[in-house]
């Protein structure tokens, strides 16, 4: 099997919440999914509620706290990221974009990711569309083609074998395929020698 990890980011406000239901959702078909390929995918969920304070200093002062260094560490290693925001304002959420304004330089650069958002209405939908694709196109991410809307409507009786739980093993399917087909992600230390030692002495 191979061994690949998907980080979970969720940015819902209240505990529980919605937001955190779609996103462990569509972390276990992702693991389901992986699964059927010939991979174990670790998943890593980073609950943005829990970091706010430190994300905002982090945007005052450019320095992380240690919890927040985790996550984006997390992320920059990560083979896929599943992102998961509520609709404010007919958008993404302030502290979603906050996170993701404090992570480094081309972190997300050809890193598969698959978009998800939640509303109290499926009129909200297109946030996916005209919110959220643009901004990791602009991070360029490798987007997945399926993205993840629920409504409240969604969460009912029939949410198990509705529309929702469809759009949510095809995106997991997505996923699953894309990271199957990578090599494992990479870290790239920038404090790290790109000659040897010896060889620079030399040049001295």
């Amino acid at each position: 099997m191979k061994q690949r990890t998907l980080v979970v980011i969720s940015s819902g406000l209240s505990q529980p919440s919605s937001t955190r239901l779609l996103a462990d959702q569509l972390a276990a078909s992702a693991v389901g999914a992986a699964a059927r390929l010939g991979v174990t995918l670790d998943v890593q969920v980073v609950e943005l509620r829990d970091l706010a304070h430190e994300i905002t200093d982090n945007m005052l002062t450019g320095f992380a706290k240690p919890a927040l260094k985790q996550a984006q560490d997390a992320v920059a290693a990560a083979d896929a990221l599943i992102v998961v925001t509520p609709v404010f304002s007919a958008s993404y959420s302030g502290l979603f974009k906050s996170f993701f304004d404090v992570l480094e330089k081309d972190v997300l650069t050809d890193k598969p990711v698959m978009m998800a958002a939640t509303a109290g209405t499926a009129r909200h939908s297109l946030v996916l569309e005209h919110a959220l694709r643009p901004l990791f196109a602009y991070l360029r991410a490798a987007i997945l083609p399926t993205s993840v809307f629920a409504a409240s409507d969604d969460w009912g009786a029939n949410s198990v074998e509705g529309p929702l739980r469809g759009r949510i093993e095809r995106a997991a399917t997505e996923l699953a395929r894309e990271v199957e087909r990578r090599e494992p992600a990479t870290v790239t230390d920038p404090f790290a020698l790109t000659e040897n030692f010896e060889d620079m002495i030399k040049n001295l």
